[in-house]
């Protein structure tokens, strides 16, 4: 059975799951579904049509489905959707999408997310995600399956953040971060490859040796980037990590490449 603590609120409409606990003083808004084995510590407010999946542990304090903070916003019930085994930890925001955007925001699975971290209206963000205190997504944005969001950083609007990506923290995120790559700095560039992140996932010395050889071709080679992007298209046929990335490049449409620092100035 659920349990729900007599000062919270839990309109009628809304959704409670088996074995889910209610915390002190908690508002829980009528479109609202939150899966089982779900513990709101105490102070948490969910509104709009929020589905949280099951066994999330949600801290207080945090603020979920509340509308787009957006100018276009007229008041729209849309929805924000939070998958299972997340933990969100204090003050931690997410907005509902809009209606321009979809109408969903979208959050995956195993996330953890620590204090006073923001998704913006209308993100996707994928499974196994780690945001750092403060780290703050603008609306739109993407972020990939294993991505790290060091503290402190922002990712601008309708930018993409590619898979095993790890995030400097106190970083600007204005460009498209390629899958597997490490960036960081003011305005953040690319400052090489995930090795760590590619070990945990198994990746064999050969295949690191293959990406590795990629991306030193693909971003340090001779020649301007386009000639050096279509000189290395045939390796996306030897490695599914090369072909992601390359899939990911030709997928840009909003914002430009994020590129290493050559002499003092990003690399084109």
């Amino acid at each position: 059975m659920s349990s729900i603590d007599s000062t919270a609120r839990v309109e009628d409409g809304a959704v409670i799951g088996e074995g889910t606990s209610i915390g002190p003083y908690c508002l829980i808004g009528p479109h609202v579904v939150i899966g089982d084995n779900c513990r709101l510590v105490a102070h948490v407010h969910v509104t709009a049509q929020t589905t949280i999946g099951n066994d999330c542990t949600i801290y207080p304090f945090v603020s979920l489905g509340t509308p787009p903070q957006s100018l276009s916003y007229r008041g729209e019930l849309t929805r924000l959707r939070i998958g299972q085994g997340c933990t969100l930890r204090e003050q931690v925001t997410m907005n509902a999408g809009s209606v321009a955007g979809g109408g969903i925001t979208s959050v995956g699975d195993r996330g953890y997310f620590m204090n006073c971290s923001h998704v913006g209206h209308d993100c996707i963000v994928g499974n196994d995600v780690v945001f750092a205190t403060s780290a703050t997504l603008g609306g739109h944005s993407e972020i990939g399956d294993f991505a790290f969001i060091g503290g402190l950083s922002a990712v601008h609007q309708f930018t993409r953040v590619g898979s095993q990506v790890m995030v400097g923290g106190l970083s600007g995120v204005r460009s498209d971060v390629i899958p597997y790559a490490l960036a960081s700095g003011h305005y953040a560039a690319l400052t090489g490859l995930n090795m760590v992140g590619m070990k945990r996932r198994k990746f064999t010395r050969e295949r690191l040796a293959a990406v590795r050889s990629f991306y030193q071709e693909l971003f340090h080679g001779p020649g301007v980037f386009v000639e050096r992007l279509e000189k290395v298209r045939p390796s996306g046929l030897t490695d599914p990590a090369i072909a992601e990335i390359l899939n990911f490049i030709d997928a840009g449409k909003n914002r430009e490449l994020c590129q290493p620092i050559k002499d003092g100035r990003k690399s084109r």
